[in-house]
């Protein structure tokens, strides 16, 4: 396993790109000023920060009225096997909130939370042929 990186789910997404960028001077992966999503990367390391739109997330996982408003974070798991690795984790007594599903073309995914609410994305990333 590998920690892919910290995700920020925020509401005011524009303020915070300014701040990450402009005010820390991270660089932004994609330039998406007004989001949904954009990676920051510091100088050096491979590990980096993200933003996302936190309404963005609480659509997908159908979490809706006000607990859209509560998730403020996501830690990001990179695994080689997403489907054995839910299937490990539910053995151990872990509840997968939402898929194993596509993320992207790239990227499938799957979310659950931690005792204190924390979100948890286990990422698999695909390999594309062509």
């Amino acid at each position: 396993m590998e920690l892919a990186q910290v995700r920020l789910l925020v509401s005011d997404f524009s303020s915070c790109y300014h701040f990450y960028a402009q005010v820390l001077g991270l660089k932004p992966q994609s330039g998406a000023v007004d989001g949904p999503y954009e990676k920051f990367s510091p100088a050096f390391g491979s590990a980096g920060i993200a933003l996302q739109d936190r309404s963005m997330m609480a659509q997908l996982l159908g979490e809706l009225g006000e607990s859209a408003t509560g998730h403020r974070s996501l830690v990001v798991l990179r695994v080689d096997d997403l489907d054995a690795y839910c299937a490990q984790v539910v053995e151990r007594g872990g509840t997968i909130a939402h898929g194993p599903v596509p993320m992207t073309d790239r990227m499938r995914v799957a979310h659950l939370k931690d005792p204190e609410g924390n979100l948890v994305e286990l990422q698999e990333w695909l390999l594309l042929h062509g």
